[in-house]
């Protein structure tokens, strides 16, 4: 399935600001159908943000499409903000932003960071959920981060794994994350801007099945003081230092209250930042849920998880 079999470019018909606490203004948009069901997308990251292309899952006739940018991400200010920035705060405020759209129940699309804030979400509220369609299941327990952070990764892709390590002195005992916080807080901007391009350049390494400098480069775009892999990697590493902010196994120990809702999971087989396990644990968990394991790896723009996340949405349509 090619990226122009995703349904037609559509503009939002609504968007604006909705100020949730904390000095922080959440950027939420809707498309398609404002008498459709809500399906609300939850992006990556954390820190990544929403775009275009993040409204082209749905059917814009039969689905009202919610869209937001999480605290300090992309269009949400202040842009790159730690302050308050933790999962629970997220949370709180999709509900916030779902009551005040007057949105009693929605399905949660979540791929990566955002299948991990839709679980979390669904957990904690529950009736407010009609349905998860995750993509690339990330759990949030400390395996699963030091696995992307740690060096899990090298068996596959040695190379990127390298050079982000490369940038970390021997001698530093806290780890790799620990050590890019610290630099991209630094006061110099140019050790700043090194280590959040450093740190995006090693996850869009490993995005997907094969992916040359070059094509990273393009992603990556030219680095300014406003781009986004700034937001990304220092809200990102920001939360992989501090364990997502959750006990550890929250998900997998909670995962009794969100049984009854409708689950589907559709999981690159060869992804090497949300490796397989954790969708398979997660569909164990919920012996209902549907999984799909897909020839590709990360990136919700692979052909395979493309074409298999805009049918299973067809099939939530139907529910």
């Amino acid at each position: 399935m090619k990226r122009g079999h995703l349904f037609p470019k559509i503009n939002p018909y609504r968007h604006g600001y909705l100020d949730v606490g904390d000095g922080h203004s959440l950027y939420y948009e809707l498309c398609g159908n404002p008498k459709g069901r809500p399906v609300l997308y939850v992006h990556g990251g954390p820190g990544a943000g929403c775009n275009a292309g993040s409204r082209r899952y749905f059917n814009p006739k039969k689905w009202n499409i919610i869209l937001f940018d999480q605290r300090g991400a992309n269009r949400s200010k202040p842009f790159g903000s730690l302050k308050a920035n933790t999962t629970w705060k997220l949370v709180e405020d999709i509900r916030k932003l779902l009551r005040f759209l007057n949105i009693r129940k929605t399905v949660l699309f979540g791929g990566s960071w955002g299948s991990t804030l839709s679980l979390v979400y669904a957990i904690r509220h529950p009736k407010t959920v009609s349905g998860l369609l995750l993509r690339g299941v990330f759990l949030g327990r400390k395996q699963d981060i030091m696995y992307t952070y740690g060096g899990g990764a090298e068996d596959y892709f040695p190379e990127a794994w390298e050079r982000f390590a490369g940038n970390v002195p021997r001698n530093f005992r806290n780890g790799a994350i620990s050590y890019y916080v610290k630099q991209m807080k630094s006061k110099n901007g140019r050790i700043r801007n090194k280590f959040a391009f450093e740190f995006s350049y090693y996850e869009l390494s490993l995005l997907k099945l094969s992916v040359t400098n070059k094509q990273v480069m393009k992603m990556m775009g030219k680095v300014k003081d406003n781009s986004w892999h700034k937001s990304m990697a220092l809200i990102e590493s920001h939360y992989m230092m501090n364990g997502c902010f959750m006990p550890e196994d929250y998900v997998l120990d909670n995962i009794r209250k969100i049984r009854t809702i409708p689950v589907s999971i559709v999981q690159g087989r060869y992804d090497a930042l949300c490796p397989p396990r954790q969708a398979w644990l997660l569909h164990k968990g919920l012996p209902e849920s549907r999984i799909f394991y897909v020839t590709a790896g990360h990136a919700s723009s692979e052909p395979a998880i493309q074409a298999k996340l805009v049918e299973e949405m067809k099939k939530f349509e139907k529910q």
